[in-house]
């Protein structure tokens, strides 16, 4: 974390607004409630615009301290998931042959 004088929100506050009223669309409830079976929970994007426009307003070390944190939760949460497939280190030795007759369809 920088200086507050010269740090800045890890993203701009319009981003949050946009993130916050798109988790709130017709179209994104509906997709969340089919693949998880609940309504989506937006208020850590409201939460996360109120503190980016609370550091604009005042530079409070608190809101910088809740969107660096929630940026941080944000990080954690999307390296929990791993790979389902493993990658590969090099093609397969037969990469480079024609397909089989079946297969050229």
């Amino acid at each position: 974390m920088a200086v507050a004088g010269g740090w800045q929100p890890p993203r701009p506050c319009e981003v949050y607004r946009a993130e916050w009223e798109l988790c709130r669309s017709a179209g994104h409830v509906l997709h969340h409630y089919y693949v998880h079976g609940e309504r989506p929970d937006c208020r850590q994007w409201l939460r996360d615009l109120t503190s980016c426009r609370e550091w604009e307003e005042s530079h409070s070390p608190q809101a910088q301290r809740s969107l660096c944190e929630s940026e941080q939760a944000r990080v954690q949460a999307a390296r929990k998931h791993t790979l389902v497939w493993a990658l590969r280190q090099k093609p397969p030795t037969d990469w480079n042959l024609p397909l089989p007759p079946e297969k050229d369809k």
